[in-house]
């Protein structure tokens, strides 16, 4: 319902109803009668044209719209309160918020260099999250991070209303300590049965590495898989195995001797991406890095 109008009394209803967990409970804090309070709330569910609850007898469970009206309702009443406190020159406006995520995968110098990107244009308070595709594109979608920094490209009903942008794309080498060094000689062949430690399938170089070595004639021997790039920097270190990276991810190791370059892949590269998800009121920082970002 596009000319649907929100009454803010409602909006309270919904939000102390939201977080006390039941009907009885919020009318308690609120001091209305249950009747009263339960009318208001079907009344503002059916102005928006939105189930906010599931109902099971007196419990209710925020379905996936009213946990992102809740949001909003949170950041709606916190500006509100500014707004008064501002006016009364009690405080000074806040700063302007930005929520990135990340996948595990990414190296934490690419966030870093995100980040530092963000203040340069404007002043801000950055919230930082790490975690899984799926768990992030939900978040992402539902409007509670605005920027996600991947390495994988979500497809179908997972890409609805997302829009992506690559922002690096380097060429991928194995790397370990030098006492792989003897497998430069013969490379690809010679890293046929060595121990590697890969990405999981969580990520596109997984499957992008699994192709080249099925075009090379080569059998990867997997000793652990795993998103967390600085875990794989920790076993290849540790002399367990070898990994497949771009060089950006291990400069450093590279510069102090721990790691050296085995061989580069042909065809085969790290690429990141920024996604957002479209909404009616863009984050003016989020919007001007997807626009501008890269590395």
């Amino acid at each position: 319902m596009a000319n649907a109008w929100i009454n803010y009394h409602h909006l309270l209803y919904f939000k102390t109803i939201a977080e006390e967990g039941t009907v009885s409970k919020a009318a308690e804090k609120l001091r209305l009668g249950q009747p009263t309070l339960s009318a208001q709330l079907k009344q503002f569910e059916d102005n928006l044209g939105i189930q906010l609850f599931e109902r099971h007898h007196k419990k209710l469970t925020l379905t996936e719209q009213g946990k992102v009206a809740l949001d909003y309702a949170k950041n709606i009443f916190k500006m509100g309160s500014e707004m008064v406190e501002v006016l009364h020159e009690r405080m000074k406006p806040c700063c302007p918020t930005l929520h990135v995520a990340a996948l595990d995968s990414v190296p934490k110098q690419i966030i870093l260099q995100l980040i530092k990107a963000a203040y340069k244009l404007s002043p801000c308070q950055i919230s930082l999250s790490e975690g899984k595709s799926d768990e992030l594109i939900r978040e992402l979608a539902s409007h509670r991070i605005d920027l996600m920094l991947t390495n994988f490209l979500p497809m179908g009903i997972d890409a609805k209303g997302l829009s992506s942008r690559q922002i690096t794309k380097k060429n991928v080498s194995f790397y370990g300590t030098h006492k792989f060094k003897a497998l430069r000689q013969g490379f690809p062949k010679s890293i046929t049965g060595k121990p590697i430690i890969l990405p999981t399938y969580d990520s596109k170089l997984r499957y992008d590495l699994d192709h080249w070595a099925k075009l090379q004639g080569i059998e990867f021997n997997v000793i652990a898989e795993t998103q967390d790039i600085g875990m794989k920097k920790l076993m290849a270190i540790s002399e367990m195995g070898l990994i497949a990276t771009a060089k950006h991810t291990v400069t450093r190791q590279i510069l102090s001797g721990e790691l050296i370059e085995i061989g580069q892949l042909q065809g085969v590269y790290e690429e990141l991406l920024l996604l957002s998800a479209k909404r009616k009121m863009e984050n003016p920082i989020a919007a001007r890095l997807m626009k501008n970002f890269n590395i």
